[in-house]
Order: C-alpha cells, then structure tokens, then sequence
C-alpha cells in the first residue's frame, strides 16, 4: 500500500495550506472580479438594450413628428393656393368692375358728346333758318319765292351738316 513518510505528509499539508490562502487571498478577490466584471457586463447590456429601446422610440416619434410636419406643410400650401385663388378672383372681379365703369363712362361721354354734337347742329340749323327767313322776309313775299328759298335751304342741309340725324 502507500507508505505515509514525512516528506509525503508535509507536502500535503502543505498544498493544503496553499490551497487555504489561496482561497483566502487569491480566489475571493478573483471570484469577486469575475462577478463584477460580469455585473458591469450585464448593466452594459441593460444600458444598451434601454438605449436601442430610446433610440427606437425617439425614431418612432420623429416619424410622427415628419408626418405631422408634412401634413402641416401641406395644410399651408393647401391654405395659400386657396388664398391666392380667392385673391385671383377678386382682382378679377375688380378689373371686370373696373372695366365695366370705364365703359359706361365712356358711353355717357359718347352720348353727352352726341347731346353737344346736336346741340351745336341745332343751334347752326336755327341760324341758318332765321338767316333764311330773314332773307325770305326781305324778298318779296310770294308763295313761289318763299317755297323755292324753302327748298334750296334744305338741299344746303345735306347728310355731311346733320350727320344722318332727325332735328
């Protein structure tokens, strides 16, 4: 069988007093290491996976935010292409407004330029009629005389002096 000699039990105890300190001085402090690199291993995988979730959430609300951005802009654009319509037809009903005014203005200046075209035709169709009778009245006073004078006064008045129109 195995001889127990001295040697072979001072070896012994010896490992086992290594082995003792050992567990007191190198394998506790190891073993906590280990654990709090572990321990720090996991916080950073908590922080990560709390991280990527924030990330993820903060994109999901910029999406949002864009598509409310958007909406927003279109509502603008939406808005001012109806402004400027209403502002087109406005400026259109104006100018037809306008338009209109001016067109009656220069009708009532053509008739009130006709009035005086006639006023100065009659005045001159009276002058030349007491011209004529003047002349008549200073002439003998026959029938004959006074139909021939009437009648070559009238040939006078052409259509160039009364224009076409009734007196």
């Amino acid at each position: 069988m195995v001889e127990l000699n001295g040697t072979l039990l001072a070896q012994i105890v010896n490992f086992l007093l290594l082995v003792a300190i050992l567990a007191k001085f190198a394998y506790k402090p190891l073993m906590q290491g280990l654990a709090d690199r572990q321990q720090k291993i996991a916080d950073a995988i908590d922080t990560a996976e709390r991280e990527r979730r924030e990330a993820e959430q903060l994109k999901l609300e910029y999406k949002q935010y864009l598509v409310e951005a958007r909406a927003k802009a279109q509502s603008i654009v939406e808005t001012a292409e109806k402004l400027a319509e209403e502002n087109k037809e406005e400026i259109l009903k104006s100018a037809r407004a306008e338009s209109a005014h001016i067109l009656q203005k220069a009708q009532e200046e053509v008739i009130r330029e006709r009035e005086l075209a006639l006023s100065q035709l009659r005045s001159e169709v009276v002058a030349l009629s007491m011209a004529a009778a003047t002349k008549i009245v200073k002439e003998k006073m026959d029938t004959e005389l006074n139909a021939s004078i009437v009648s070559d006064f009238i040939e006078k008045l052409d259509d160039e002096k009364i224009g076409g129109l009734p007196c």
